[in-house]
């Protein structure tokens, strides 16, 4: 199928695929054309990759943990590394969860404070 049919059947966008081809996650066929050709296993391998982005992982993780998933949703199996890999993207997302908690409370603060009458202090 051309491009504009995986698109179709996927609801992502033909722009979109081409940058998932960039960035490895698809490898299409080439007709002698030089023509996008993609197979059954490509609507799948799209929406593991919707699947796994969804979760918050950059693609360059994406490409590492694809050759893990089985299905759809995707199921990730047992791979070198894998679990290791999901740790640390955890870990990462941790460490970004806590600083934008940090950076509530203090534009928590600085909106409380800008709605204190003039001369009033916190107390």
């Amino acid at each position: 199928m051309r491009i504009g049919e995986l698109a179709r059947l996927t609801g992502v966008s033909a722009r979109l695929l081409r940058y998932y081809e960039e960035q490895g996650l698809l490898q299409p066929a080439r007709t002698a054309a030089g023509y996008r050709e993609y197979g059954e296993e490509d609507t799948v391998r799209v929406w593991q990759i919707r699947s796994l982005l969804a979760a918050g992982l950059p693609t360059r993780v994406i490409a590492e943990l694809l050759p893990c998933a089985t299905g759809p949703v995707p199921v990730l199996e047992a791979c070198p590394d894998l679990v290791a890999t999901l740790r640390g993207e955890l870990a990462d997302l941790d460490a970004r969860i806590d600083d934008l908690a940090r950076s509530r409370r203090a534009l928590s603060r600085y909106l409380a404070a800008a709605h204190r009458p003039s001369g009033e202090r916190a107390a």
